[in-house]
């Protein structure tokens, strides 16, 4: 909460080096839209913001041992959009190209500690919810427009990718809020009809 006002934050994680990009919204506007932070960063500014809910584009576990994907993912993958699959902690540990997923797992870890509602969101499955299937248009073009269509103030002129997915995330945390949202598996998506 920032001077009484409800507020929800998203998160999109990236490796050690690309950082954090981090959202806080209230129900009308952009608050802050910050990148390249750490974990402890966030954390600070979940202390600082109070956000309602806090949501992270991120796998909050690894798939069981043996598996190469979680149900979850596979759920989402059949109704809503195609998402990248996220195998048990062992591989995800022994690939470099996980090592977002590792400072999401972090980022789950540390924010739990502190008492915060936090969820796991996919935002390809929040654009898709609320923009239709991206079809032929670049990522970029699509999130844009769907950016625009959600109607937030304060919006920067220029976004980048993982700033459009942090937006994402903290409008589907507000909805999750007013409980216009469903979860599969664990994945929380805009509902069907909001």
């Amino acid at each position: 909460m920032l001077g009484g006002v409800a507020v929800w934050m998203g998160v999109d994680v990236g490796g050690k080096r690309k950082g954090f990009d981090v959202a806080v919204v209230d129900d009308r506007r952009v608050l802050a839209l910050l990148g390249h932070l750490v974990c402890q960063q966030v954390v600070d500014m979940v202390r600082e913001t109070r956000p309602a809910v806090v949501a992270i584009d991120s796998p909050r576990s690894c798939a069981p041992d043996g598996q190469t994907a979680r149900v979850a993912e596979r759920q989402l993958a059949r109704s809503v959009c195609g998402i990248r699959w996220t195998p048990d902690e062992r591989h995800v540990h022994a690939s470099a190209y996980y090592a977002w997923i590792v400072e999401g797992l972090t980022l789950f870890g540390a924010l739990a500690a502190g008492g915060a509602e936090v969820i796991e969101v996919f935002p390809t499955a929040s654009w898709t919810r609320w923009h239709g299937v991206r079809s032929r248009q670049t990522r970029a073009a699509w999130t844009r427009q769907g950016l625009a269509a959600l109607g937030l103030a304060g919006v920067p002129a220029r976004t980048n990718q993982d700033q459009r997915d942090a937006l994402a995330a903290a409008v589907t945390a507000r909805q999750h809020s007013l409980g216009l949202t469903e979860t599969m598996g664990g994945i929380v998506v805009p509902a069907a009809r909001w």
